[in-house]
C-alpha cells in the first residue's frame, strides 16, 4: 500500500448533487422539507422526512431507485479506480448518511474501493423505514465543541485528527483531501505540510480557504468539475508517489496547478469500515 490516503467528501464531490435534496425532491417531498427546515437541525429533519415518506407509502426500493439516478461523472469514477490501482487508500468523510452512500457506490461498482466510510448512520428499521441518525450526539456538547463552521452533528476535523493519530503507528503517510462545503473547512486546517487540500472552486470551502489561505499548512489545489478533479488528483498522487522514491513517474499529463458501526456511541462513534 502506497503512503497516500485520499479522503473524499461525498455530496457535490463524488456525486454532483446533494444526496439528501436529491431524494427529497425526487420523491416529491420538497414542500414539506422546506416547511420544516427552519424548525430542526438538518440531520434530524432528514430522519423526519424518511418517516414522512414511509407514512406516504414510499418504500426502501423507491429510495434506492431514486439514489441510483444521482449524477456521478464517469471521470470521477475513473479517478477513484485509478487512485486505488496506484495503491492509494481511499476513504470517505461525509455529512450524508451510510445508506445513501452505500447505495450509490454499489450501483456504480465503487463500494469496495473504499476502506472506510465516516458518515451519519443510516439503516432500515424493523418497520422497513429508513432511519438517519447523527454522527455526533446532538444533545451532548462534549461530543463536538468545535468553533469552526461545522454542522452540530459532525465535525470532520475530529475525524481527520483520529485518522492522523492512527497514521503515526503506520509510518509516514500523506493525505489528499477533496471537499466542497463549509464542513470541509475544519479538516483542511488539520492537514499538515506535505498534505494537499483540493477544495471545489467557488463553493463554500473554497471561499473560506481563499479568504485566508495562510491558515492552511497543506498545499491548496482547486478544481471546478469532474475533468479537473481527475487531472489534479492524479497529478498530486504522482507527486507523492515519486517523492517516496519507491515509484517512478507513473503518469504524464500537462496540468498547470492553481495552488491557492451503524449507530453512534459515546462521544466519538465507531468508524463504519467497508468489508473487502
Amino acid at each position: 500500500m502506497a503512503g497516500v490516503i485520499v479522503i473524499f467528501d461525498f455530496d457535490k464531490t463524488i456525486i454532483d448533487c446533494d444526496s439528501d435534496n436529491w431524494v427529497v425532491d425526487g420523491l416529491g417531498a420538497t414542500a414539506l422539507f422546506e416547511e420544516l427546515l427552519p424548525t430542526m437541525p438538518w440531520n434530524s429533519l432528514m430522519d423526519r422526512m424518511m418517516s414522512e415518506l414511509h407514512s406516504q407509502g414510499k418504500t426502501i426500493e423507491d429510495i434506492v431507485d431514486c439514489l441510483r439516478t444521482a449524477p456521478l461523472h464517469p471521470q470521477v469514477i475513473s479517478a477513484i479506480k485509478t487512485a486505488h490501482a496506484l495503491g492509494c487508500e481511499l476513504r470517505i468523510v461525509s455529512d450524508a448518511n451510510y445508506f445513501f452512500i452505500e447505495t450509490i457506490l454499489k450501483h456504480h461498482g465503487l463500494f469496495d474501493y473504499f476502506s472506510e466510510i465516516n458518515t451519519n448512520p443510516g439503516f432500515v428499521d424493523e418497520e422497513g423505514k429508513l432511519r438517519i441518525q447523527p454522527y455526533h450526539d446532538l444533545f451532548n456538547s462534549a461530543s463536538h465543541g468545535c468553533t469552526n463552521p461545522c454542522p452540530p452533528n459532525m465535525c470532520k476535523g475530529l475525524i481527520i485528527k483520529r485518522i492522523q493519530d492512527a497514521m503515526l503507528s503506520e509510518g509516514k503517510k500523506r493525505i489528499i483531501y477533496l471537499g466542497d462545503g463549509k464542513g470541509d473547512y475544519c479538516p483542511s486546517l488539520k492537514l499538515g505540510e506535505g498534505d494537499f487540500m483540493m477544495p471545489r472552486k467557488n463553493y463554500p470551502v473554497w471561499e473560506l480557504i481563499t479568504s485566508n489561505p495562510l491558515l492552511l499548512k497543506a498545499e491548496i489545489h482547486g478544481w471546478s468539475n469532474a475533468e479537473e478533479l481527475e487531472k489534479v488528483l492524479l497529478k498530486l498522487i504522482n507527486i507523492l508517489l515519486s517523492a517516496d522514491k519507491k515509484t517512478p513517474e507513473l503518469l504524464s499529463m500537462d496540468w498547470k496547478f492553481q495552488p491557492v458501526s451503524r449507530l453512534p456511541h459515546e462521544a466519538f462513534p465507531q468508524v463504519l469500515r467497508v468489508p473487502n
